[in-house]
């Protein structure tokens, strides 16, 4: 964090334009929306995790479930980094892609690798959000002088990127065949 002894945060609002205070509130409302995000992924994860049957992908949703509250605890520092309260903004976009995922469940076998399929498409739909948002939070954040935070933002963009990049793996090497032999 870069604070010099006794004095505020270098990255407060600045004023230097007109845009930017409307910017700056379009940043903090884009946080409070991914803020809410993680925390429902914080819930929903599990479920995901109870409904896979392949070992990799249980693996690879519990890491991220690991991941996602660590997600949970950045966006805090960001949040007080900013001098703002870390306030959740319902993220439709997430309820809906939850919801989707839900009903994948409910659509498919347990313990079928076709389930499984269902799972990382899903699963990889929450990623793609995620990477998009974390993607632009980074570059506004480096728009607004905000170094220390987009770093932060950078770090959470990477891990989500890796999270992709592994269901991918899982679908790639192991569930996708086995789902395309099931009768």
């Amino acid at each position: 964090m870069n604070t010099e002894s006794g004095s505020e945060p270098k990255f407060k609002t600045k004023t230097s334009t007109k845009a930017e205070p409307a910017l700056n509130e379009l940043f903090l409302d884009s946080l409070r929306d991914i803020y809410w995000a993680e925390n429902h992924l914080v819930k929903v994860l599990p479920k995901m995790s109870q409904a896979a049957s392949s070992s990799k992908l249980v693996e690879a949703i519990e890491n991220h479930l690991t991941q996602t509250k660590e997600h949970v605890s950045r966006l805090e520092v960001i949040f007080d980094l900013l001098g703002e309260k870390a306030i959740a903004k319902k993220c439709d976009a997430m309820e809906g892609l939850a919801k989707e995922g839900e009903g994948i469940i409910e659509g498919t076998d347990e313990g079928t690798a076709t389930r499984d399929v269902g799972i990382i498409l899903a699963s990889q739909k929450v990623e793609h959000y995620e990477i998009a948002t974390y993607g632009g939070l980074t570059q506004l954040a480096k728009t607004l002088g905000l170094d220390d935070v987009a770093e932060i933002l950078a770090q959470t963009l990477a891990e989500e990127k890796q999270a992709d990049e592994l269901l991918t793996e899982v679908a790639e090497n192991e569930v996708n065949y086995k789902a395309s032999e099931e009768a």
